[in-house]
């Protein structure tokens, strides 16, 4: 995928309320402007990188792009898990997000128990590859650090353009 590292930033909007209530795995969604905005080269998928929110500090991360096939959604969505443990919800904040590595295609699963362990197993994944230098290298990029939250949010348009492919 040509179009790795892919950055992006979008207020995080509610999604379909399952990711911490069901699954016990809480997600940022970013709004359709974002979604809609994606390379194409940007298959359907689980995804892994870092990600941003507001002014606050980095954290590794797992994306899910696509359908969610388990759910059977009409809508494709982009669902973050930030690796870390908030105290409250942010949305309504800015997320930003560098997706950095391809984990898997997204796939349906026989339980919910079944979509839960192949979640937990993208996350031990997703830190493992976090690790390499190579990936290490972009939780310091200027992205993270040239946002300020007195900008007013900035779509994926604005985003791709400015930020993507540096």
């Amino acid at each position: 995928m040509k179009s790795l590292p892919y950055f992006c930033r979008g207020e995080v909007i509610r999604g379909f309320g399952r990711g911490s209530k069901e699954l016990g795995i809480p997600t940022a969604n970013f709004p359709d402007s974002v979604v809609d905005n994606l390379p194409a080269d940007i298959n359907t998928g689980i995804y892994y990188g870092w990600a941003c929110v507001g002014n606050g500090d980095v954290y590794k991360m797992v994306m899910s792009i696509g359908w969610n096939p388990y759910y059977k959604n009409t809508k494709k969505s982009m669902e973050t898990h930030v690796i870390h443990t908030f105290k409250e919800d942010f949305y309504g904040e800015i997320l930003s997000v560098v997706m950095v590595g391809y984990i898997r295609p997204e796939r349906s699963y026989d339980s919910l128990e079944a979509l839960i362990a192949a979640i937990n197993n993208d996350i031990e994944e997703a830190k493992l590859k976090l690790e390499l230098p190579e990936h290490l290298k972009l939780r310091e990029d200027n992205f993270f650090t040239t946002f300020s939250s007195a900008l007013p949010a900035t779509t994926a348009s604005t985003s791709q353009t400015i930020m993507n492919g540096h």
